[in-house]
């Protein structure tokens, strides 16, 4: 690929302090095919363009939603191929997002449960909370969860 000589590049040294990651996960990402081709200078360094860095902050997005490397892998390849492939990349990233509602529910659900023990030693009513070790408050049994 040709160097568009009106296009900012970036050595891998500006990419880490850009985006947060090391050197050594830009090469393993791009060594893996996670990266698309990066140009190299006529000395054989990196240069990331504005585009890479989108790509590496969407994989960032990616990362953050726990989807698998081999997933991210995946999707990359099939972006790759080009416009043919855009059905599997909707159907990865819709179950990616099935996934994510999922452990959203989750967590809300146990963020319920903080907020209630928050609440109930905030207005120091500790001493009613630990009558027994056995007894449960009416929203630890509605979460389904043993007061501990």
């Amino acid at each position: 690929m040709a160097m568009n000589l009106t296009e900012t590049r970036y050595t891998i040294s500006e990419v880490e302090a850009r985006t947060g990651l090391t050197q050594h996960t830009l090469r393993w990402y791009e060594r893996i095919g996670l990266m698309p081709h990066v140009d190299r200078s006529h000395s054989g360094q990196r240069r990331f363009t504005d585009k890479d860095l989108g790509w590496l902050s969407f994989v960032g997005k990616l990362r953050a939603t726990g989807m698998s490397v081999a997933d991210m892998v995946r999707y990359a390849e099939l972006v790759r191929e080009g416009e043919h492939t855009v059905d599997e990349r909707r159907e990865l990233l819709e179950r990616t997002r099935r996934e994510v509602r999922a452990r959203l529910a989750e967590l809300t659900d146990a963020l319920g449960v903080l907020d209630f023990k928050i609440n109930m030693y905030a207005m120091n009513t500790i001493s009613t909370i630990n009558t027994t070790s056995t007894q449960t408050t009416s929203a630890d049994t509605v979460a389904g969860k043993a007061r501990l």
